[in-house]
């Protein structure tokens, strides 16, 4: 068994290129490889800025040989009328490298066939490999891509060298202008090469060796976190570490290096947010946190080289530093001095979105959508006061001096400043989290206030959107509609708002006041329900639950997500109970037969008086006693209770269709009975459409 190594040299990769590149290679080699039947044990993939590596431990040296069986053409076309072969027979063989003594018949579902057996592999998987390399490093997906020099080849930055061993065999290829060979490049100042490598076996340790380079991810992260670490405990404190950062940091360097850095004690008067993103933003460095929480005049930054002076390094990266801090306290001082009233008369001038107004229409509408929630989605939970003033002041700070060099820091310095400036505690934090959730798995906003501000803030952009006729269309969605819908639903399944979605998207409708819309009100709502009731379908899907008890529940209506919600783990429960088939069967029945008779609607009440046979009357009899305590059942949201009425009730039913003709010829008693049925579907119909399940 060998092993192979590819290293592919480049020119610096920016950092978020690397994990594709990982994925995408370790993919491709395994596909590649199964697909020529080549026998491998690990693969490993690593990669730096300046290159990516595969290792292959344990390949065989010969391609895998198979047998396969491959059929011809039908016998009557392979033989003519004297049993000789045909011209289609020799062909056929010739093809396969065969004679025609090799042919044999078969029998298959068409009819006789002639077929052969065909070896196939025992090739040199040195030759496979010349040409599986060049296809996988062309076709490598980049997000970017870019031509050098006259060169035709596309690649996400120019190719410097390629390594390409079979244990000491090179694999012959070209990629471009590069041809693959032994020789690799190291660190650009402590091992530049370049270095021969005499076996695949010894690639790692030339590279650990005189290239100085170490190729691992996880082994530079752990340099990273080790060396961090033990500084910020030398200097008393404890690194403030962000996964996100970190895995940007290890993608940037070849030879870690972690070095502390200091800054002027002073720099602390600046809220601890702003010194964090111009540490994390602009320096690609963590800060130092204390014992007691707060940030220490440190940070920690990660060198791509070990310096022949450290205080000579840490002195530049300190001066560094210094100049953004020092911006940041000028726009901190700055803006204190400015008045909340004042920015909000700027945002005037600030547009939303073409056609949708400005900023300050935009907190206008917030103020009154946020005060209309908090009276009827969060009556006695939260002022509607303190609501209304939050959706006033969210975009207030968009104009600050802060939120003009950080933009990511909106919505926070809008909580900072509206504390620092007399607003209580609850609109400040409302403000903090209006952006909350921003995506998916990102966090929610842990104050109802918060909550309401940022789901007003949603339904209005969705509102307005719908109304201008920008509907989300393939992978298009440039206002992030897609993602204010999920955080509508993630917020009001956490906080529990019961609220009808249609009179939210109505209400945040209304609130724009008569303007030229591309769409009118009616369908533009219509739209919006119809694309936010498919966001929730996708939501609860990619959460694992079942497509067709999704459909049922959203099928009954999306009176309030919770609600919904509630509906749907009620049918989970019951999928997994031994009548839900036979329920379902029943209750599907009465769904159609009601379907197909909407246009003659047959009312929800009976004559006694017109029930003839004893299995209708039997069924009266249970319904007189049943619908009302499904009424009550239904009103207190005990959907469980009402799913388990199912079995007491579908004996009775199932003898109403076995012994009642339902669509009798006498309209007065097809009516009856049909009335029988809807009174009891529409009780179902509210908890689940039982037409959209298949059993």
């Amino acid at each position: 068994m060998a092993t192979f190594v590819l290293e592919i040299g480049s020119e610096e990769l920016p950092s978020r290129f690397l994990p594709v590149e990982e994925a995408e290679l370790a993919a491709r080699f395994r596909a590649a490889l199964d697909e020529a039947a080549v026998a491998y044990g690990e693969l490993r993939v690593m990669s730096t800025p300046r290159r990516a590596a595969v290792i292959i431990e344990n390949v065989d040296p010969v391609q895998q040989e198979r047998e396969e069986e491959v059929s011809g053409p039908p016998v009557r076309a392979a033989y003519d009328a004297s049993g000789k072969p045909t011209k289609a027979l020799e062909g056929f063989a010739r093809t396969h490298g065969l004679t025609v003594a090799d042919v044999y018949r078969i029998q298959t579902d068409k009819g006789e066939y002639v077929a052969v057996r065909k070896r196939t592999g025992g090739a040199a998987v040195r030759d496979l490999l010349a040409q599986i390399c060049p296809a996988v490093i062309t076709s490598l997906p980049f997000a970017k891509r870019m031509r050098w020099g006259a060169h035709t080849l596309a690649y996400a930055r120019p190719l410097r060298w390629i390594v390409a061993l079979l244990d000491e065999e090179v694999i012959p290829f070209s990629v471009g202008p590069v041809a693959s060979g032994r020789e690799t490049c190291g660190h650009r100042i402590h091992g530049p090469g370049p270095f021969s490598i005499a076996r695949a076996s010894d690639y790692l340790s030339v590279v650990a060796g005189q290239c100085a380079i170490t190729v691992d991810p996880a082994a530079r992260r752990e340099i990273i976190v080790k060396g961090g670490n033990e500084l910020a405990q030398a200097a008393g404190g404890k690194v403030l570490w962000r996964d996100g950062l970190l895995e940007e940091v290890q993608g940037l360097v070849e030879h870690p290096v972690p070095l502390l850095g200091d800054f002027d004690p002073a720099y602390l008067e600046v809220p601890a947010e702003v010194l964090l993103t111009s540490m994390e933003s602009h320096q690609k460095s963590f800060g130092i946190e204390g014992p007691d929480g707060k940030l220490m005049p440190h940070f920690l930054t990660v060198l791509n080289l070990t310096p022949q002076d450290m205080s000579v390094v840490k002195h530049g990266w300190e001066r560094v530093l210094r100049a953004r801090l020092e911006d940041a306290r000028f726009f901190w001082h700055q803006d204190l001095r400015e008045k909340l009233d004042t920015w909000l008369e700027k945002l005037e001038h600030v547009i939303f979105i073409a056609r949708l107004g400005s900023m300050a229409d935009k907190t206008r509408r917030l103020e009154a959508l946020c005060r209309w929630l908090a009276e009827t989605a969060a009556a006695g939970r939260v002022d509607a006061a303190d609501a209304a003033r939050a959706g006033r002041l969210s975009k207030a700070d968009l104009v600050s001096g802060m939120v003009g060099e950080f933009d990511t820091l909106q919505g926070i310095m809008g909580g900072i400043y509206a504390e620092r400036k007399g607003e209580n505690a609850v609109v400040a934090q409302a403000l903090r989290e209006q952006y909350l959730p921003a995506g998916p798995d990102s966090p929610l906003p842990s104050s109802l206030a918060g909550a309401l501000l940022s789901l007003a803030d949603k339904a209005d952009t969705l509102a307005g959107c719908f109304g201008l006729g920008m509907i989300p269309t393939g992978a298009a969605d440039p206002n992030g509609l897609r993602r204010c819908a999920l955080g509508i639903i993630r917020i009001m399944l956490e906080f529990g708002l019961r609220l009808d979605v249609r009179e939210l998207f109505a209400r945040a409708q209304e609130l724009y006041g008569e303007r030229q819309w591309k769409l009118g009100r009616d369908e533009a709502l219509d739209k919006l329900l119809e694309f936010f009731t498919a966001r929730l379908r996708n939501y609860w899907q990619s959460h694992g639950e079942d497509t067709l008890l999704v459909d049922a529940a959203l099928g009954a209506g999306l009176a309030d997500v919770p609600s919904c919600a509630a509906r749907l783990a009620a049918l989970r429960d019951f999928s997994r109970t031994a009548g839900y088939a036979a329920a379902v069967q029943t209750f599907k029945r009465v769904s159609n037969i009601l379907r197909k008779q909407a246009g003659d609607c047959p009312g929800l009440t009976w004559e006694a008086s017109l029930l003839r046979e004893a299995p209708e009357k039997a069924l009266a009899a249970t319904l007189e006693e049943l619908l009302p305590r499904l009424d009550a059942l239904l009103e207190k949201g005990e959907h469980a209770a009402v799913l388990a009425a199912l079995e007491e009730v579908r004996p009775a039913v199932d003898a109403f269709f076995d012994g009642v003709m339902v669509m009798a010829e006498e309209a007065d008693l097809r009516k009856n009975r049909l009335a029988m049925l809807n009174a009891l579907g529409s009780r179902f119909a509210r908890l689940a459409d039982f037409a959209a399940l298949q059993i």
